[in-house]
C-alpha cells in the first residue's frame, strides 16, 4: 500500500527536513529522572542475566515554553555486553544513565528544526564522552543509541508541537516516507523465550494465539555444549509446536525465530546447527536467525540456506549497508532502543535495498511499545506472512509489576494496547493518535513539577 493510501488526519504534507516554514526550536531547558523496575525472574540472553531495568525519562523545554518527555528502556547487557560485564549491574545502569544527562546538558541551548539532525550533532562528541566514563575504546554505538532514546522520543514531541503536528504520520519527514509507507491493520505481537522458559510456556503461547514466537539461542557453555543445547532445545519446540496450523502465514506453519546474540562464532558451527534442523524436518518453518556471529566477523553469509537478521551489529544506517551487503537478509528495527531517528534512517537503507524489517523489543515499557508498533504497523509484509506487520512485545512477560506501569498509559483502556489472540488489532483511532505517544502522561510530568 503507498502512503497515497494512508488516510486518517494529517494537516499538511509530510515534512521536509530544509523545509524554512519548519520552527527552528531553541531548547532552553532540560531535566531527567529514572525508575527502577524489578523483574520476574532473571532475563538471560547473550550468555548473561539482568534482574531490573532502569526506566530513563527525559524533559525538553523550548523558548516558547513548550515542554515535551520521553521514555527509555536502558539494556546494558544487550547494548554492550563488555560494559555489562565490567560492572555492577547498578554500576552499568549509572553509566548509561550519566550518558543521557551528560546528552540533555548538550542539547542546553541548542536550536534544530529536525530530531534526525539534533541527533547527528550530538553523536560524535558524546561517543567520545562515553567512551571515556566506560574507559572502553570500544564502546559499541548501540550503548550511546541506547542512553539517546528518551531525549530522542522527547525531541520528536517537541517537535511535533511547535509545528502543530498531531499524528505518527505527520511527522516522518518526506524522504523516510517510502519505508513506513503500509498501513496494516493488525500487527503480530512476537512473545520472547529465553534459556530457562519450558516448552510447556511455548505450547501455552501458541495455544493463546501467538503465532510468531522468539526463542533464545546459543545458550551458555562452550561452543560444542551451547550447539548441543540448541539442538535439542530446536528438536524439542519443533517436536511440540511443529505442526500446528496458523492462518498468519502463506503455507500454514507456525514460522520459527531464532536470536542467537552473536553466540556462534564460526559459519560452520551455525551450519551443524541447521543441518540438524533440516534433518528433523524443521529447516523450512525457520524464518530467521537473528545475529547468529559475532559483530566483528565481517564474513559473506549469503551461502546459509536461512535469512539471517541483523539486531545489534546495525548500529547505524552505514552498518546496515554493510550487512546487507554481507548477505543479512532482513533486519530487525528498534526504535525504542536505537532511537526513532537513527530507525528511520535504518528503515530507508533497508526499504531502497529491497530487505524487509521488522521490530524487535528491548523490554520495554508499555508506552515506548506504542513506538515500536507505530513503525511495524508501517513496514511491508514480511516474507511469506501476510499482511501484517511484526513486533516483538515481552514486557508483559518479564516485568514484575507491568499492570502497575501499565496504569501509566495515557490509553491503557485502548482495544489495541493489549495482543488478543496474539495480534495488535488497530484502528482508526491507533492512527489518529499514535497510539497515545502524543498524550501527557501524568505519572512522568510529575516527576518534574517544581517544588
Amino acid at each position: 500500500m503507498s502512503e497515497d493510501n494512508i488516510t486518517g488526519p494529517r494537516s499538511r504534507p509530510a515534512p521536509n527536513e530544509n523545509d524554512q516554514s519548519l520552527k527552528n526550536i531553541l531548547i532552553e531547558k532540560t531535566n531527567s529522572d529514572f525508575e527502577r523496575d524489578p523483574l520476574i525472574r532473571p532475563f538471560g540472553f547473550a550468555g548473561g542475566f539482568t534482574t531490573e531495568i532502569w526506566q530513563s525519562v527525559s524533559y525538553l523545554e523550548s523558548s516558547s515554553g513548550i515542554h515535551s518527555i520521553g521514555l527509555g528502556t536502558q539494556s546494558v547487557l544487550w547494548s554492550d555486553g563488555k560494559v555489562f560485564a565490567n560492572h555492577s549491574e547498578s554500576g552499568g545502569n549509572a553509566l548509561m544513565f550519566a550518558l543521557t544527562e551528560r546528552a540533555l546538558q548538550m542539547v542546553k541551548g541548542m536550536k534544530f528544526r529536525s530530531p534526525v539532525e539534533l541527533l547527528e550533532d550530538i553523536f560524535p562528541e558524546l561517543e567520545q564522552y562515553a567512551k571515556m566514563i566506560t574507559c572502553n575504546p570500544q564502546l559499541r554505538k548501540t550503548f550511546i543509541l541506547n542512553a539517546l532514546v528518551g531525549l530522542d522520543n522527547a525531541a520528536w514531541i517537541l517537535y511535533a508541537r511547535e509545528n502543530g503536528f498531531n499524528t505518527f504520520d505527520e511527522i516522518i519527514p518526506e524522504r523516510y516516507r517510502a519505508a513506513l509507507s503500509n498501513r496494516h491493520d493488525k500487527v503480530a505481537g512476537i512473545p520472547l523465550m529465553s534459556y530457562g522458559i519450558p516448552v510447556n510456556e511455548i505450547i501455552d503461547a501458541v495455544d493463546q494465539g501467538y503465532f510468531f514466537i522468539k526463542i533464545k539461542i546459543g545458550q551458555p557453555g562452550t561452543q560444542e555444549e551451547m550447539l548441543e543445547k540448541d539442538k535439542q532445545r530446536l528438536a524439542a519446540i519443533h517436536k511440540a509446536i511443529g505442526n500446528v496450523k496458523t492462518e498468519y502465514t502463506k503455507n500454514g506453519k507456525l514460522p520459527y525465530y531464532f536470536d542467537a546474540n552473536g553466540r556462534y562464532e564460526k559459519k560452520e558451527t551455525l551450519m551443524r546447527l541447521l543441518d540438524h534442523a533440516a534433518a528433523i524436518g524443521a529447516i523450512d518453518q525457520i524464518a530467521l536467525i537473528e545475529e547468529p556471529f559475532p559483530e566483528g566477523m565481517k564474513s559473506d553469509v549469503k551461502d546459509i540456506p536461512v535469512n539471517l537478521a541483523a539486531d545489534e551489529s546495525a548500529h547505524t544506517d552505514m552498518d546496515a549497508v554493510e550487512r546487507i551487503q554481507m548477505g543479512y537478509g532482513s533486519i530487525a528495527l528498534k526504535a525504542i532502543a536505537k532511537t526513532l531517528s537513527m530507525t528511520l534512517k535504518i528503515a530507508d537503507v533497508a526499504s531502497r535495498h529491497n530487505i524487509p524489517c521488522f521490530c524487535a523489543d528491548l523490554t520495554v515499557n508499555p508506552v515506548l511499545v506504542e513506538w515500536n508498533k507505530n513503525v511495524a504497523a508501517r513496514l511491508k509484509p514480511f516474507p511469506g506472512i501476510g499482511d501484517i506487520g511484526l513486533m516483538e512485545s515481552n514486557g508483559h512477560q518479564n516485568y514484575k509489576n507491568w499492570e502497575s506501569i501499565m496504569n501509566y498509559h495515557p490509553c491503557k483502556e485502548a482495544p489495541w494496547v493489549r495482543a488478543r489472540k496474539g495480534v495488535y488489532d488497530l484502528d482508526d483511532e491507533f492512527y489518529s493518535t499514535g497510539g497515545g505517544i502524543f498524550d501527557a502522561m501524568p505519572h512522568y510530568e510529575k516527576m518534574f513539577v517544581r517544588q
